[in-house]
């Protein structure tokens, strides 16, 4: 069973910057994707930002050359680099992991952390 932790979360002023932490606990995983989606209250939930085992990234529109995502293969962390923060980013933030073991992907939600931007 695979467990996700998220730490970073927080208020700050528009224009500010978060660092989101996302680690994976969990005996012998292979982690492919690791990303973050966002959602706000009443819109669905949308992909931020997601890093594969290669090291590709893929980010939203709306955050591209203001987040960095990143991971760490030896702590099985992702992270979440988010400067320049606008109020729309306000969201609850999801870390999100996909591994494989026997040739079957497995997926796995982290609970959320709270990102406020207050203008």
């Amino acid at each position: 069973q695979v467990q996700l932790v998220e730490s970073g979360g927080g208020l700050v002023q528009a224009g500010g910057s978060l660092r989101l932490s996302c680690a994976a606990s969990g005996s012998d995983i292979s982690i492919n994707v690791m990303g973050w989606y966002r959602q706000a209250p009443g819109k669905q939930r949308e992909l931020v930002a997601r890093i594969t085992s290669g090291s590709t990234t893929n980010y939203a529109d709306s955050v591209k050359g203001r987040f960095t995502i990143s991971r760490d293969n030896a702590k099985n962390t992702v992270y979440l680099q988010m400067n320049d923060l606008k109020p729309e980013y306000t969201a609850v933030y999801l870390c999100h992991i996909v591994t494989s073991a026997s040739f079957t992907e497995y997926t796995y939600w982290g609970q959320g952390t709270q990102v406020t931007v207050s203008s």
